[in-house]
């Protein structure tokens, strides 16, 4: 895999920056939530992490960065990469009717998915997205506002904990060993909260770390779609 030259991270770079989104603190409908499956030990993964970059710069979007471990043995450690991020990805693949996990991988809405590295794959599944339709999501004073439906499925409320920054990593062995890798929306923290059963509901949130936003998710369970987002 070629290195990520200088300037392949200056216009990285700018796309995130100029399009960082506004802060938001009650559910956006319009909202097209992104889940990006990466890892720093595969060498098809660079090309996904600057999609999600520039994607990253629309208002409408919430694009988030899980590292995964199961690239680890390749012999870098990924230094973002938690269990639960993989996890997270391989409950998804039956719903997606997917035979197993793989990188780069794009999910979007928990409903659709394509490899990450496809600009135009993405983009046509974010074209085709449809407007989500959960509850009502607000963030209040180290709370989350669940609001009432009529639906009485249920539903996981899930936290995450991401940074909107620009992170670039050296990477010394493996796959891409030699490359430094831009990163951004690297997501630090996830946290299942508990569970909406459609009556009006508040979760406590954990405080926050510096420098990171919150972002909450209404799903279905076992990797269903996702019915509401909400970042702040």
């Amino acid at each position: 895999m070629a290195h990520v030259n200088e300037i392949q991270k200056a216009a990285f770079a700018f796309s995130v920056v100029v399009g960082m989104a506004m802060p938001a603190h009650a559910a956006d409908r319009s909202l097209t939530v992104v889940e990006l499956f990466t890892s720093q030990g595969c060498s098809s993964c660079p090309p996904a992490n600057a999609n999600l970059g520039k994607i990253s710069r629309r208002p409408d979007v919430l694009a988030l960065s899980f590292s995964v471990t199961y690239w680890d043995y390749l012999g870098w450690k990924d230094t973002f990469g938690k269990p639960e991020f993989t996890q997270r990805q391989i409950t998804y693949e039956p719903a997606l009717n997917q035979p197993g996990p793989y990188t780069p991988q794009m999910v979007v809405n928990g409903l659709a998915t394509t490899v990450g590295n496809r600009l135009d794959d993405v983009e046509a599944l974010l074209a085709a997205a449809q407007p989500l339709n959960g509850p009502s999501l607000a963030l209040r004073g180290g709370t989350v506002q669940v609001g009432w439906s009529e639906t009485t499925l249920p539903a996981d409320v899930w936290l995450i904990r991401y940074d909107p920054a620009i992170e670039a990593v050296p990477v010394a062995r493996g796959e891409n060993r030699g490359s430094t890798l831009p990163h951004t929306h690297v997501v630090r923290r996830l946290d299942r909260l508990g569970m909406w059963n459609g009556r009006r509901a508040s979760f406590t949130l954990p405080a926050s770390e510096h420098g990171l936003k919150t972002a909450v998710l209404v799903q279905r369970p076992n990797g269903g779609p996702i019915l509401s987002a909400v970042t702040d």
